[in-house]
């Protein structure tokens, strides 16, 4: 990762929720972000140092989201760049309001009938603290566990909130029509997320995620 660029830092909502943008050469960055997500996570899952893990884990609170998306944002979903790139987009979105993704969480382990919260792995109920110590959970999975593992956590997390966010979308359409609108928005973008992510698990279990 790099430190090189210095655009104004944007809020990982407002990446979330838009498609990232740039000139580049679409040829170097795809190779660029390649060669770096399988460098990084090599070099992670090679090392028992802690500080080197805790230093990949917290990078984005340090640097800022946009430093992980220079590097892999443009990156097709289902590959190594483009499932590292959601993982650090999901943690930052959670840490920067853990509240309110614990909220939606929460709603959504209450209105959904399936096993993804179980998969998820947060405790219930889920607070602030919770979740955040999710998303570091899943992070650190990513580079020490199952990597499979750590990517349907992260995706069941996606279609847990996903519930939530649309519940209360629904709760607020009669009053509050624009913030209803967003939260569909986030809904829909974090089913897709959740779809992308359960690919990429099930590609690297047959070592086909590149």
């Amino acid at each position: 990762m790099t430190d090189e660029f210095h655009r104004p830092v944007r809020l990982p909502g407002e990446i979330f929720e838009n498609k990232y943008e740039g000139g580049e050469d679409p040829a170097t960055i795809s190779r660029a972000a390649h060669d770096t997500a399988s460098a990084l996570l090599m070099r992670v899952r090679a090392t028992d140092d802690p500080e080197v893990l805790q230093r990949v884990v917290a990078y984005t609170d340090e640097h800022g989201i946009d430093a992980v998306a220079e590097l892999w944002a443009r990156s097709p979903a289902t590959s190594l760049p483009g499932a590292l790139w959601r993982i650090y987009l999901l943690r930052s979105f959670i840490t920067t309001d853990a509240s309110g993704t614990a909220f939606y969480f929460q709603r959504g382990s209450e209105v959904l009938r399936t096993i993804d919260p179980l998969v998820a792995g947060a405790s219930m109920p889920t607070g602030p603290d919770e979740i955040i110590g999710l998303a570091n959970d899943i992070l650190h999975g990513v580079f020490r566990g199952d990597f499979a593992v750590a990517l349907e956590r992260a995706s069941a997390f996606c279609r847990v909130t996903s519930a939530g966010c649309t519940s209360v979308a629904d709760d607020l359409e009669p009053t509050e029509s624009e913030r209803s609108s967003t939260l569909t928005r986030r809904a829909l973008r974090l089913e897709q997320f959740g779809a992308d992510l359960a690919s990429c698990a099930r590609l690297w279990r047959t070592g086909s995620l590149e």
